[in-house]
């Protein structure tokens, strides 16, 4: 039995077999062959291999998010049958002599670079398109998986890290664990294992022959047990089981109302990163859904979601939410939230850089296409839009400007849409200390305490060696809380906390007593803190 340590990150146990994240990301390598005839028909074999990915793909989506959504794979599929395309790679492996791969790669770079630089927006974005079949051929050539999982089976997913972008791909139906060797127990990534409800490590240092192995992973104590004895084994199997009976004794709170002994009533609402995080919503019977982090809609892309699948996907989550609040967070792309086609370049200091509200101002088109997706859903439940990382009055007088053109372009057109209330996230001390003025301006303020604790304590929440100096309950912050509360209530803007600290259940009493309206937080989380308020 291997014992390796590690930072928590989420508690819980995890017993299963252990699986190596694959990035998938090699260099493709030229080298000359003989047989072109041979060469020719892997290609053909690969592209139809391909070919039924994309099929099982659009399947799956179509069943999951939608038609509009799930037109991408059939569009795919129609790419790997473009006859230019094809007579490429066939013609450079017959008359060049080299491999299946480099041709692929080779063409998919040529017809990337082709559409890029064209005039028409809409054969602008098939660039990215040629890139993505192009790289699915390649994998399969190379007999790698399109990074993430092999095979079926629920796994203890061991990364030597993993992106947001990544983590969000993954079918989460087969992660039984996440165990990192880097990584900050308050990165992005971290909060979606919370959100997962999964119990996840940092800073693990795992030797590289682990893949397969039986292992436990103990989120409570941040140890892995790689082929545990027979006495290990059956002792977190008894834990797992204690777990298990704890959840469902919550289950009993189903139903029953978030309100103190002397009648003080919580609005207990949900964090979600995508319409698939709603069904467990329910289940936890939250409220509504506090942060709907639309940023998701975005990343793992490799081009911007268009305004109807962004209106098919909110419309989704207003619908099945039937008319409990929604409050959809704005794009808030930037700092570990990359996607490439942005194009946001490299940044000394990217959390306090070129990121969130700051993208949408400087790109209105952008802005305006959610925000156009957003009203149109509104028709169809109660949605309420919040802007992150405001920091100043000016920001949301454009906001607002921008807000009543989008409005007057959906009358003009005659697309209804319903009454939305609009919040900002209070995630800096700019936005603390100017509170007041602010309140004016909206009808809610979301405490983003993630944020709020990086910048007032001037500590990276991404850098791991800063974990033990990150304080979440720092007095600064809890009296900047307070602060936020008082002035918004001064001018009857409700306050909400959508950060992590919401779900702290050591601190449920401290902001029921500082007057806090609303808690959002992890599905997972919502029964334990209901039971939190109504023991207070």
């Amino acid at each position: 039995m291997m014992v390796l340590e590690g930072k928590s990150v989420f508690g819980g146990i995890a017993i299963g077999p252990i699986g190596l994240f694959e990035k998938g990301e090699d260099q493709v390598k030229r080298y000359s062959v003989e047989d072109t005839e041979k060469e020719k028909r892997r290609f053909e074999e690969a592209k139809d291999t391909a070919k039924a990915q994309l099929a099982g793909l659009y399947e799956k989506a179509l069943k999951e998010v939608g038609e509009a959504n799930a037109m991408i794979f059939d569009v795919h599929q129609m790419m790997l049958d473009d006859l230019d395309y094809v007579e490429s790679i066939v013609n450079m492996i017959e008359t060049q002599k080299i491999n299946a791969e480099f041709a692929v790669a080779s063409t998919g770079d040529n017809f990337s670079q082709m559409f890029a630089a064209m005039d028409d927006a809409y054969m602008k974005e098939r660039a990215a398109d040629v890139r993505d079949i192009s790289n699915r051929v390649i994998r399969i050539l190379q007999g790698k998986v399109a990074g993430g999982i092999a095979g079926d089976e629920p796994v203890i997913l061991v990364a030597e890290d993993l992106a947001p972008s990544e983590t969000v791909q993954l079918d989460k139906s087969l992660v039984l664990s996440f165990v990192t060797k880097h990584g900050s127990t308050n990165s992005h990534t971290a909060i979606l294992a919370r959100t997962m409800n999964i119990p996840a490590l940092i800073g693990v240092d795992y030797p590289s022959d682990v893949e397969g192995k039986m292992a436990v992973v103990d989120g409570f104590e941040g140890k892995i047990y790689v082929e545990p004895d027979e006495k290990t084994l059956e002792h977190y199997k008894n834990l797992q089981a204690e777990e298990e009976n704890k959840k469902k004794l919550l289950q009993e709170l189903k139903g029953k109302e978030t309100v103190t002994t002397d009648g003080r009533k919580v609005n207990l609402y949900a964090n979600i990163g995508g319409v698939g995080d709603v069904a467990d919503v329910l289940v936890n019977d939250a409220g509504g859904i506090g942060l709907f982090r639309s940023e998701f809609l975005y990343l793992g892309k490799d081009t911007f979601p268009t305004e109807e699948e962004q209106f098919k996907a909110y419309k989704t989550v207003a619908e099945n939410m039937a008319g409990r609040k929604v409050i959809i967070r704005t794009l808030d792309i930037g700092a570990d939230k990359k996607a490439d086609y942005f194009n946001l370049g490299e940044e000394e200091n990217p959390a306090m850089g070129y990121r969130a509200i700051r993208i949408c101002l400087q790109e209105p088109e952008v802005f305006k296409t959610q925000l156009r997706a957003i009203y149109r859903a509104s028709h169809y439940g109660s949605i309420s839009i919040m802007f992150p990382m405001v920091i100043s009055v000016k920001e949301v007088h454009r906001i607002k400007e921008i807000v009543k053109e989008v409005k007057s372009e959906l009358e003009q057109h005659g697309i209804p849409y319903g009454p939305v209330e609009l919040g900002i996230m209070i995630e800096t001390p700019a936005a603390v200390m100017i509170s007041d003025l602010l309140a004016k301006e909206v009808d809610f303020f979301s405490i983003g305490t993630n944020d709020l604790t990086q910048y007032t304590l001037a500590i990276d929440r991404q850098n791991p060696k800063l974990d033990d100096f990150y304080d979440s309950h720092h007095e600064a912050i809890l009296r900047m809380i307070r602060m936020v509360v008082e002035n918004g209530h001064k001018e009857n803007c409700w306050v909400g906390i959508c950060g992590e600290l919401g779900a702290d259940t050591t601190l449920t009493k401290a902001f029921v007593e500082m007057g806090i309206d609303e808690l959002s937080v992890t599905p997972s989380m919502v029964l334990k803190v209901r039971e939190a308020v109504r023991n207070i």
